[in-house]
């Protein structure tokens, strides 16, 4: 397809007239099937709602295909719409736009359904099992419409997945307001969305999936090195986990979405790492990516590469084509020492792909949770009290297990495992309790991410030593408390081009703090704006930082007033970006740990080279990360005072509410 048929097929939207019906193609990866919850009626109110977006003479040849999938997938995924160009991002400069902004969305949107990124392409899911950019390819198409028509004074308003319409704005508005699965609280169980999403009016956006701002697994490949990086430190320097081992060894779980940045995490910590992953595809792609050294299918011949990789201390990654719980079996019958261990299976969604029971084959699986949904619930629940008893095993002997902000504790609690402590609280700790939390999301550190419009590995080349250059700079005034994650993210952006993490887009991920992200984005914008960057630079974040979301299981899981159920500061966080400069924001229910579970927010920003930019860059970061901190100072989490001090001094305008403690004596005599 020429550049010229790619933008008209754009410009079209939803063609006048049906396209070809493609073959369906088995190399991909497809989601499951989802299970049969529609009523007979509702199956109808379904059909109507999916075409409502065709004129009616398409009618009698659609209603009976949308019908037919609707009957074998669970769901309408219009597959006869998706594009047959391919699936990309391309230089922004070949978008068809009318503002550069849009075109720039556009790109992050393709690259989020890219083969190589997204973990179900062809049914729009970007990763996590469900998280979904779109419900249906109508709705893909008519975006894109709509981003190649705006101009900087429209916002185009995004009602999960479905765009609304292009309405009047101004320049300094978001050009795009998107919600996702933002229901009544009384509606938000697991099988209300399942409901509502074969219905086709909401969906689950996941964190970056629904928000356009996913890089694939990089994105989560930074705080993960950082997670593994520091739970190994704090087991081999600790006397009482008696660890032996010459190097570490970390045990995991998912490689299918951003899990799959787990063996590069690994190498890039200097661990011996291996990591279950139960449909073969999934962990194929992850090994031509080169994200994993090794694919290991039987357990005798992986238990015996285990152990000479740790003898000869050799860092590798690698993967176990297999179900988990067999493995943590056979790891607690062998006694092999294992240092760290998680999970990162998509447990939010436990129930239609997210986790696979042992003793079943993937297809097998696949059958039951659409066929005999309450049969699979039993064996899933029998997988997770066998995999935490294992666990516990391999714990008892000086193992640290973490969880990895995927609900697999709570899920685990749910099923009647063993994962409860005498007191009611979990046996192990979140790893934003233990790690990220105090260490850097109280200090306003968070996955700070840019992608490269040009689509040119020299301008991320470029990007890399710009930010290089900022973080060095402040490490040589930075505080004592901060200094060593300065350290550690200096070092992550100096090796990052080599550890080749890029996976569609030309993007990065670095943690940073206010300081960090405000001086590297003008670094951005001063490059953009002479020539050095050859186009526009996207700047966003993962939702999972200081201030983007409220989920007590994972982000907030380290504020103990008990406003971690709260969701004040996401919702903040989102108006104010808002009106500060972003160019786009974004809110969900859902994300990492589940659906009802966590409220969260993002953003996109082009950065341009203009005055504009910078005004944007300086009002819209600190906005973005102060908020959290402020929330989390408020809290009495003792770093986010000391940061929130600090910038109360830096910044004369800004006055934040401190707490005041009180002594315990006072409290207990109250009593």
């Amino acid at each position: 397809m020429t550049l010229e048929e790619f933008q008209a097929d754009i410009r079209v939207g939803i063609p006048d007239t049906l396209p070809e019906l493609q073959d369906y193609d088995f190399a991909i990866n497809h989601a499951p099937k989802r299970k049969d919850i529609l009523k007979p009626e509702e199956k109808q109110l379904a059909l109507r709602n999916a075409l409502r977006y065709f004129p009616k003479h398409l009618h009698a040849d659609l209603a009976p295909e949308f019908a037919e999938e609707l009957r074998k997938y669970g769901r309408i995924y219009m597959y006869r719409y998706r594009p047959t160009y391919e699936m990309k991002a391309r230089p922004i400069s070949e978008y068809p736009h009318r503002s550069e902004q849009a075109a720039a969305i556009m790109l992050m949107i393709q690259n989020n359904l890219d083969p190589k990124v997204a973990q179900h392409p062809h049914e729009l899911i970007v990763y996590g099992g469900n998280g979904a950019i779109f419900q249906n390819w109508a709705q893909y198409r008519l975006v894109m419409k709509y981003l190649s028509e705006m101009t900087d004074e429209q916002t185009l308003v995004m009602y999960s997945g479905h765009p609304l319409g292009l309405f009047p704005s101004h320049k300094r508005a978001p050009r795009v307001v998107v919600t996702n699965g933002m229901v009544i609280p009384n509606y938000s169980k697991p099988d209300d969305w399942e409901r509502m999403n074969a219905l086709g009016v909401s969906q689950y956006g996941q964190m970056t999936a629904g928000s356009y701002m996913y890089i694939g697994p990089q994105g989560i490949v930074h705080g993960t090195t950082i997670t593994v990086l520091n739970a190994a430190r704090r087991v081999m320097h600790d006397p009482s986990r008696h660890a032996t081992n010459p190097i570490p060894l970390f045990v995991s779980s998912g490689l299918g979405g951003m899990s799959g940045a787990q063996p590069k995490a690994g190498n890039i910590a200097q661990v011996v790492s291996i990591v279950a992953e139960i449909n073969p595809k999934a962990a194929q792609k992850r090994y031509e990516q080169g994200w994993v050294d090794e694919m290991h299918y039987d357990l005798d011949e992986l238990m015996s590469a285990t152990k000479q990789a740790i003898a000869d201390k050799r860092v590798v990654s690698m993967a176990y084509v297999g179900n988990v719980v067999d493995l943590w079996e056979r790891l607690a019958e062998e006694n092999i020492e294992v240092n760290l261990g998680s999970d990162q299976t998509s447990l939010h969604n436990p129930w239609a792909g997210g986790y696979y029971p042992v003793g079943m084959t993937l297809d097998e699986s696949k059958r039951m949770m659409a066929a005999d949904p309450e049969e699979f619930k039993k064996r899933v629940e029998e997988s997770l009290r066998r995999q935490v008893a294992a666990v516990n095993k391999l714990s008892e002997r000086g193992m640290y297990f973490f969880d990895y902000g995927n609900a697999f504790l709570l899920q685990s609690s749910r099923a009647g495992a063993d994962i409860m402590k005498a007191d009611g609280t979990f046996r192990y700790p979140s790893y934003v309790q233990d790690i990220m939390g105090p260490m850097f999301f109280d200090y306003g550190f968070g996955p700070f991410r840019w992608v490269c419009t040009s689509c040119d590995p020299a301008d991320l080349a470029l990007t890399d030593h710009l930010a290089l250059e900022v973080m060095e700079e402040e490490r040589k005034n930075a505080p004592e408390d901060i200094q060593h994650q300065l350290d550690d993210n200096i070092h992550w952006i100096r090796e990052a081009g080599k550890n080749h993490l890029v996976v569609g887009s030309q993007a990065r991920i670095l943690y940073a703090d206010c300081e960090g992200r405000t001086k590297i984005a003008l670094a951005f914008n001063e490059a953009v704006r002479d020539g050095r960057l050859k186009a526009p630079v996207v700047l966003g974040r993962d939702h999972h930082d200081v201030s983007g979301t409220d989920s007590p299981f994972r982000e907030t899981s380290n504020i103990y007033d008990g406003s971690q159920f709260c969701a004040d500061m996401a919702v903040q966080n989102v108006i104010g970006d808002s009106f500060r400069g972003a160019t786009w924001v974004s809110i969900h229910n859902g994300g990492g740990v589940g659906w009802g579970e966590v409220i969260n927010g993002g953003f996109g920003m082009v950065v341009d080279g203009s005055d504009e930019s910078s005004n944007n860059i300086k009002e819209m970061l600190f906005w973005d990360v102060n908020n959290g901190i402020a929330r989390r100072s408020w809290a009495r989490n003792e770093g986010s005072i000391d940061a929130i001090k600090r910038q109360m001094k830096l910044t004369p305008d800004f006055q934040v509410t401190l707490p005041n403690f009180v002594d315990d004596d006072i409290i207990n005599l109250a009593f």
